[in-house]
Parts: C-alpha cells; structure tokens; sequence
C-alpha cells in the first residue's frame, strides 16, 4: 500500500496482518517506492494520490488498485474546472495531509494552474487582507511558502479563485471560510465582478457531514456529561468532531478500546494538541448518575464502536444485555 489506506489504527492494523505492506510515508516518490518493482500491486489509498506519484508508479509498470473515495474525485473534477478556466484553487485542508496533497497536484496539471491551502479562519483571514491591500504580496509569500505550487504569485493567482476542500474538514468552518473569502472578493473587485472571479462548491464528504450534523443533534438536546470521540489520532474527520465536541463539554478523543482501563482511566488525545496521547485517571465520576455521548469518525468500524461501548459499560458493572431503547 502506498500508505495508510484511512486513518484509523484497526483498520491498518488488520491489513497489514494479512501480509499487505504499507510504505512510509516520503515526500520524492522516488524514495517512497524505491523497492517497488514492476508486477508489484501497489493499492492506492482513499485519500488518493499526487500526481506524480500516480505517473511514476505507472512508468514502472506496477498493477494499480485504485481505492480513492469518491468524494475525492469530485473535488479533483472541481479544481481541474478551476484550473481550466482560469481560477486559483484555494483548498481549505491541512497542507501536509494526503488528500490535500492530491488534490493540490491536481491543480498543477492545467498550464496557469495554481493552489494555495488555508488550514483555518486564520489562514484564510491572512488571504483575504491580501486581496483587500492591507497585506502584501512578499508577507502572504512568506506566510504560505509551504501551502502554495512552484511560481505562485498573488498579485496574479488571487485575481480568480475556486474554493475547495479537504473532504475531512469541519464543515461550519469551511463555509465560514467561504463567506470570508466572497466578501474579500467582493470588496475588492465589486458585486458585479464576483461572479467572474470567484467560485465555490460544497465538497465535504457525505459520511463526515453526516457525523458532524449527528453530533451538533445530540450537543443541541443536551444533558450530557462527556463526550467520547473514537478513530484514529490522525484522522482529520475524527479531529473535526473532537472540536465541535469540546466546545460544549468535556471530551476525550480515544483512538479506540484499547485507552479504556479497567481502573477507569482514560487514555486520549486533547482537541488540539498533537503530542502524544495523555491518561486521565478518573474521567468518569463514581459518585452520581453519568450521561456519556459517543460518536466516531467516518473511517472507525462499528465494532471498535461497539467494544468501546462495552468497555464504558463495563467501567459501572453492565454489558449490552442491560442497555434499552431511549
């Protein structure tokens, strides 16, 4: 596999049990798939792949297993429209994560075409001060030298630009980061000027979207106490409900049963932070009735939900047998 097929622990695991390697991840594809060999199956993860990797693998012959989401290849076709009339794509996603690699490299393959990833409002408060004059050209380089193609110049790539995103990322913030953007262009260039210069379409993924939507139902009719988010430490979707999470109320990010003790600690990752995972000795209060939530990303399967359950179960002496409809 030429990486992690999604970002969840369990499912990695399970594959690499069955005797599928998975390479580490490299930025040169040459060094990533150096041992690679023509015949070899190399899968392709959902994330999809650059450009450049897909080219060098075909060149060494090797038997392709595309597994790319379809979700991804939607917003592949977005900005290759962008690229192809003349817009800039400006992704919303992490710059160093596969899917957002992908779909950046596909930008490049038009002539003229160009990117630039904004992780957050943040970010993208810094592009729109550029478009409105109050930032210039070298201070946005400097900031984003890292998140944009070889050769992008603001002064000329921020002039038409299409939005679009890591299909992962928290969808109030994506829209938020829309507006933010339409605004910027609209000041700048005129209501009657906006419709030639900027675009915008909604490319969240269904199953993240779904999962966000379920979560702000449940924080909405509250009476919860704390929150469990399960998946894997590295998956943005998983990340995205952490946060929507914590907003609210206490919550631990788990990556699955496994940071669940018997002495009811709680190993877990804090929304935000990116070292490693922390132990809370007592998360679960003993001494009154508790109102746990629970959600999972997109890419846990249901039975690391359903030991997750058992084990929180377990922590006040029931199993499944005793839990009943609401």
């Amino acid at each position: 596999m030429s990486g992690e097929i999604i970002h969840n622990p369990d499912v990695n695991g399970r594959i690499q049990a069955m005797g599928i390697r998975i390479l580490d991840e490299k930025a040169d594809a040459l060094a990533r798939y150096a041992e690679v060999e023509a015949a070899d199956v190399v899968i392709l993860p959902a994330f999809g792949v650059t450009v450049a990797e897909m080219e060098h693998l075909r060149r060494k012959g090797c038997v392709l297993v595309d597994t790319t989401c379809g979700s991804v290849l939607n917003v592949w076709k977005n900005v290759h429209k962008y690229a192809h009339e003349g817009f800039t794509a400006v992704i919303h996603g992490k710059h160093y994560h596969e899917e957002t690699k992908a779909t950046a490299s596909q930008a490049l393959t038009h002539p003229g075409g160009q990117y630039l990833c904004v992780r957050d409002r943040e970010e993208a408060q810094a592009v729109c001060a550029f478009i409105q004059g109050a930032l210039t050209a070298s201070a946005l380089l400097e900031r984003f030298s890292h998140a944009v193609g070889a050769g992008f110049d603001p002064d000329q790539h921020l002039q038409r630009i299409g939005l679009a995103n890591q299909t992962t990322m928290l969808m109030s913030e994506s829209l938020e980061i829309q507006e933010m953007l339409r605004g910027a262009m609209c000041e700048r260039w005129g209501e009657d000027g906006l419709r030639e210069r900027f675009r915008a379409f909604d490319t969240i993924c269904s199953a993240t979207q779904d999962r966000q939507d379920a979560v702000l139902k449940i924080l909405a009719e509250g009476g919860l106490d704390v929150m469990v988010v399960i998946g894997g430490y590295n998956s943005s979707n998983t990340q995205a409900l952490a946060r929507i999470c914590a907003e609210k109320l206490p919550t631990f990010h788990i990556r699955g049963p496994e940071g669940l003790e018997a002495s009811g600690a709680i190993h877990h990752r804090p929304v935000g932070v990116h070292h490693d995972e922390l132990v809370a000795p007592a998360w679960l209060p003993s001494e009154r009735p508790v109102t746990v939530g629970l959600t999972a990303g997109a890419s846990t399967p249901n039975n690391v939900v359903g030991e997750v359950v058992e084990r929180v179960l377990a922590l006040r002496g029931h199993t499944t047998a005793d839990l009943v409809p609401a």
